[in-house]
């Protein structure tokens, strides 16, 4: 993102959209404010709405075991009381499904491309799906000391915590590119987590080649172990790299999580809180997840920025908008245009000093073939053979 000199004033920068995460699947009933009945998880949506909160991270927990569930007749039940309790909470469900490991003998592991893939054809639709582009070692208890789990079933269990230093995110090309199709078709937004930069690379590509046409919306993941940790200086080299047009989130975990929301809400980023990420306030006492939405509406106020009421949210993210074309992506984003034969230099989009509207480019963006269903190879090749055949 490009920062003028009146770009940190909280007067010109969007509202905060808080993002509540209060679910935690790693966590087991005892470990935490972990919602446990129906009742229970619709009412917690609720409470972090009421107090701030815009969207609503959904992970979803069987109240007859207590343990994350997998079964998607309970995610469909959960979503359509979702859809009654916080009608206009933004909904975005967790694209791992379940993957927390409660024996020593389990592993924490994301489910199969298959069952993933099955998040297109939830009913009632959420607005996002979480997509994972690349596949990152993800060991979420890397940065962890002892006083983080305190009281928790990962105190002084140094087996399940081996489980989860072992968990890494599966998704390579054959399981985005099938996921994003699938969302795409049943009108489901992708919801980015990109882990590194080099992830936040793969998604400009895709954009590219048109795999996706739409907003960017995106959460930043810093846990460590693979993914960003919480050196500043790391997180401004991404977010130098975030397009102007997109919306991102900054997310880390434990009190970690506390210092990384200032930073994104003095830098005119989102926040995401709740006991997904974080058990703890400032002060080494426990928060819960309505809490921690109080607290980032606390500290959004005193530094003067708005927080985002829920229309305003769905029209920062921009819930529910397609573009056509590679071309009114790329420029609703922010990004330059595609390279077309014969351009040299760095590119921007042509002008006569007014407003326009994109400009029919060819799609010769230099991408590995093996990044795009063959279908597509020949759709883009068919488009650019078009429009010079029209001169």
């Amino acid at each position: 993102m490009y920062y003028t000199d009146d770009s940190i004033l909280p007067e010109n920068m969007q509202p905060l959209i808080i993002t509540a995460a209060p679910y935690g699947p790693e966590w087991l009933p005892g470990d935490a404010d972990i919602p446990l009945t129906w009742d229970e998880q619709v009412q917690v949506a609720v409470d972090c709405y009421n107090a701030g909160a815009t969207m609503l991270h959904v992970h979803v927990r069987d109240p007859a075991t207590g343990q994350g569930s997998v079964n998607f007749d309970q995610y469909n039940y959960m979503l359509g009381r979702l859809r009654q309790a916080v009608p206009k909470m933004i909904l975005q469900v967790g694209g791992s499904i379940s993957f927390a490991p409660h024996t020593a003998e389990a592993k924490a592991k994301w489910l199969s491309y298959d069952t993933r893939h099955m998040l297109a054809e939830l009913d009632p639709k959420p607005e996002f799906v979480t997509v994972a582009t690349g596949t990152t070692q993800w060991d979420v208890v890397s940065m962890f000391v002892p006083d983080d789990i305190k009281g928790t079933h990962l105190d002084n269990n140094p087996q399940v915590q081996a489980a989860w230093a072992g968990m890494y995110v599966d998704a390579g090309p054959a399981f985005y590119l099938e996921h994003l199709k699938r969302l795409s078709a049943h009108k489901i937004q992708p919801y980015f987590v990109p882990a590194h930069v080099h992830q936040m690379e793969i998604i400009e590509r895709l954009i590219r080649a048109g795999v996706y046409k739409g907003p960017l919306n995106m959460a930043i993941a810093g846990y460590g172990g693979g993914t960003l940790g919480r050196n500043p200086y790391h997180w401004m080299e991404f977010l130098r790299q975030v397009p102007q047009g997109a919306v991102s989130t900054f997310w880390s975990s434990m009190r970690g999580l506390i210092s990384l929301s200032a930073m994104a809400i003095v830098l005119g980023q989102h926040v995401r809180v709740g006991n997904e990420d974080n058990l703890w306030g400032p002060d080494k006492k426990r928060r819960t997840s309505v809490q921690q939405v109080e607290g980032a509406v606390r500290l959004c106020e005193e530094f003067g920025r708005k927080v985002a009421n829920s229309d305003e949210a769905r029209k920062i993210m921009k819930v529910g908008v397609w573009y056509d074309s590679v071309e009114e992506t790329l420029q609703n984003i922010g990004l330059p245009p595609n390279r077309r034969d014969g351009d040299p230099g760095f590119l921007v989009w042509d002008t006569d000093g007014k407003k326009t509207v994109a400009k029919v480019a060819g799609d010769s963006h230099p991408m590995a073939h093996c990044m795009v269903p063959p279908a597509m190879v020949k759709a883009a090749m068919e488009a650019v053979a078009a429009v010079k055949a029209k001169g």
